[in-house]
């Protein structure tokens, strides 16, 4: 059966299904407007906040801010809680290291003394026995020669030598071979011998025995003069027609010319093998004169000069007091309770060397230089008993308060006086020798008549042509100038060439100084026209008379120091090298004695000087006068900037350092200028064959304990914070003790006294703690 649908009915249906959508779409677009209208309220809610919301947002930033600052508070207190409780751990442990420490401080310094003091002491008792053995051998050796030390024999001596006359030179030059024997004789008693064991008055015979030696020498050096210038015609040259002569030892050389030609075109003579040459002033050349030029390899004038001798200041020798080690009975001292709570600590006082710099290097020889006015030199300090009391107590950072005391300068010295053209002995060095220029009388000559000799005598002995002089030039031709002749008449300067010594050392151009008899100093007021040849090592000038001169050369050169090491060879045998600015210089200590290897540079001849054993005094002296000082004086200071370091520690290093030497290696470090004047900081290792060079410990000296170190050489910031594990020692023997193996410490204890004692007074001279 089909079924129908009615048409009544379908269009009902879609007229519903029509409704439905329009109902849907009404909906929808309801929806559409309500969302939109939420959406408008939204926006404009939050672009314009309500007071409610606004206080509600204030109210949760601020509760946000204070759980904050609770919690900061909270980590704060516990960081601080930490830190506290690290620092009273920490403050725990050094208490009980430093109650350990004093706990066996009498045995390790018992200990100390029999290893270090002893052998110093068998040392000194060794020295003095010797000097008894050689004055004694003095007096069993009958050779003709006199005992300096006896003050008849030598006055028996001179009295006789002086009596003799018309002594040929070479007859002198023979003789002033003994005599300065003796003179060096006198000298090494007066160095050598210890202040306790010479006699005041002894040492005051012994000095002027010396001086009066040095003047007679001189004095029969003008008597064969004049004895070999009465016989210049008979030597005179056949070509030249003057007398030119050389007479020459080790020690001495004459060079002599006398004028007998009278050629009025004579510029000058060059004595070609020695290397001195002259150019004589026009007024003279028609003058009945002689040149000499008397060389000698040693010095008798300086020691005459007012500022041979070192002038320190009252209150620089009366120090005060410090808290320190003493440097004999070392087991005496006992730490007080203020040192035991103020510990100092660390700083940089690099700054420290503006106080003890000098005027730096002045160089009074330099024509370009001026010597500061004394005024203005060393400004004085004030307060110094305020400064002494703080000393233990201040901190070593502080440039003020934690250096050493300085001396009151309200008295300025002799050598602070200075005019401009003296020059100041302590600050240079006479090198080279004198020259003794000088333009004599010719005397009247020798004759022969009938086979006999006859000679003029003349009274005053050898005497000095004055020059200049306006009226020479009349008197030696005999004739009379006219007064505008004389006013024409002038009198050029005396140039003067030589030919620089090639055993001796100058790092720089020599400097030249003539001496003046009346100030007795050295003066450089008359030079003029310097000229240097450093290949050929020829120095030429010009001077406005004849006078007695020599060079000089700024003895502090090579300080400070740029390093220093201290490594052992074998058994009682070590090697000191210490590099400066301009060489390097390698000292070799075997026994009781030392000699200098090499020179890393030089310009001279140093065959007589090295490898040659020698004791340190000999060594110090004998280094000096070829030009390498490396030994301060007490007053060194004035003209060196230095790391200033307390006496008495520094003292005690150089004791423990010679103890360590047999078998560690000791060397410079940067950190002892980083630390106070009552600390000192050395890099020590063990040598050994499996030992790295590169295996350096730090160690901190100071008056109350040894440490070692937890820095490094090549850490950039200091610290006095203690190796990992590492204890408190009275000594630095004991400190190295806890690192060192049995057979390093075996040959300390069994190395020889007098090899320490060498090692200890090499230390001392040359003082690299202080001067590096």
């Amino acid at each position: 059966m089909t079924s129908s649908t009615c048409p009544f009915c379908l269009h009902g249906s879609q007229r519903r299904r029509a409704g439905e959508r329009s109902r849907m779409s009404s909906k929808v677009t309801s929806a559409t407007s309500q969302k939109k209208g939420t959406s408008s309220a939204t926006s404009q809610k939050k672009g314009k906040p309500s007071k409610t919301e606004k206080l509600r947002l204030q109210k949760e930033e601020e509760e946000r801010k204070q759980r904050e600052e609770e919690e900061a508070y909270l980590l704060a207190e516990q960081i601080e809680a930490a830190r506290l409780e690290k620092e009273r751990l920490e403050r725990e442990a050094i208490e009980r290291l430093e109650a350990k420490q004093l706990e066996h401080r009498e045995e390790e310094l018992g200990e100390y003394r029999l290893l270090i003091d002893e052998k110093l002491e068998d040392a000194a008792r060794w020295k003095k026995d010797l000097r008894t053995r050689a004055k004694w051998d003095r007096y069993m050796l009958c050779d003709g020669s006199p005992d300096p030390s006896v003050c008849q024999e030598i006055n028996t001596f001179m009295s006789l030598w002086s009596e003799e006359t018309k002594e040929d030179f070479q007859s002198v030059l023979n003789k002033s071979n003994q005599v300065l024997r003796l003179i060096e004789e006198l000298e090494f008693f007066l160095h050598d011998t210890p202040a306790e064991d010479l006699p005041e008055g002894d040492a005051a015979q012994y000095a002027q025995t010396v001086q009066q030696l040095q003047n007679l020498l001189q004095q029969k050096f003008d008597e064969a003069t004049e004895h070999l210038l009465k016989n210049a015609a008979a030597l005179s040259d056949i070509d030249t027609g003057n007398m030119q002569n050389v007479i020459a030892n080790k020690n001495v050389k004459l060079c002599i010319w006398a004028n007998l030609n009278k050629n009025p075109r004579f510029r000058g003579y060059k004595f070609e093998e020695e290397g001195i040459s002259f150019d004589l002033p026009k007024p003279l050349a028609l003058s009945n004169i002689a040149v000499r030029i008397l060389h000698t390899s040693y010095d008798h004038l300086s020691c005459q000069s007012p500022t041979f001798q070192p002038h320190i200041r009252e209150a620089e020798e009366n120090k005060a007091e410090e808290t320190l080690r003493p440097e004999s009975g070392i087991e005496e001292w006992k730490p007080t309770e203020e040192e035991e709570e103020e510990k100092p600590e660390p700083g940089n006082v690099a700054a420290m060397e503006d106080d003890v710099q000098s005027e730096g290097r002045k160089s009074t020889l330099s024509s370009m230089s001026q010597r500061e006015d004394p005024e203005k030199g060393a400004e004085p300090q004030e307060n110094h008993g305020a400064e002494a009391d703080q000393t233990t107590e201040s901190q070593p950072g502080d440039i003020t308060e934690g250096q050493p005391p300085s001396p009151v300068q309200d008295q300025p010295t002799p050598n602070d006086l200075l005019e401009d053209d003296v020059v100041d002995l302590r600050q240079f060095l006479s090198l080279g020798g004198v020259y003794y220029f000088d333009v004599l009388v010719l005397p009247p000559q020798c004759k022969q008549v009938n086979g006999w000799s006859m000679v003029q005598l003349v009274e005053g002995g050898l005497q000095n042509q004055p020059y200049p002089q306006e009226s020479l030039l009349s008197t030696s031709l005999g004739l009379s100038l006219q007064e505008k002749d004389l006013e024409g008449l002038s009198s050029p300067p005396v140039g003067v060439s030589i030919k620089v010594p090639n055993d001796v050392i100058f790092f720089e151009e020599p400097q030249v100084a003539r001496w003046d008899p009346e100030s007795k100093n050295w003066k450089t007021d008359v030079i003029m026209s310097r000229s240097y040849n450093m290949e050929q090592r020829l120095l030429s000038f010009k001077m406005d008379a004849f006078h007695t001169f020599t060079l000089f050369q700024e003895a502090y050169l090579n300080m400070p120091y740029e390093s220093w090491e201290l490594k052992p060879n074998g058994m009682n045998e070590v090697s000191l090298t210490v590099t400066s600015a301009f060489t390097d210089i390698h000292l070799e200590i075997k026994d009781d004695q030392c000699r200098l290897a090499a020179v890393s540079s030089t310009d001279g001849d140093l065959s007589a000087l090295l490898g040659k054993w020698m004791s340190p005094l000999s060594l110090r002296d004998a280094m000096k006068r070829v030009g390498l000082n490396f030994f301060p004086a007490e007053d060194s200071p004035k003209y060196v900037s230095v790391n200033k370091k307390s006496e008495q520690v520094e003292k005690m290093a150089y004791k423990e350092m010679a103890l360590l030497s047999p078998s560690f290696a000791l060397g410079w470090s940067k950190w002892n200028l980083n630390c106070s004047h009552e600390q000192i900081v050395v890099k020590v290792r063990e040598c050994r064959d499996s030992s790295n060079d590169d295996d350096w410990s730090l160690y901190l000296l100071s008056p109350l304990r040894t440490q070692r170190l937890k820095i490094s050489e090549s850490d950039d910031t200091f610290s006095d914070d203690l190796y990992d594990g590492s204890e408190f020692h009275s000594t630095l023997y004991h400190m190295i003790k806890d690192y060192s193996s049995p057979d390093a410490i075996d040959r300390l204890k069994h190395s020889h006294h007098l090899f320490v004692d060498c090692v200890h007074q090499l230390l001392s001279m040359t003082k690299v703690l202080t001067y590096s």
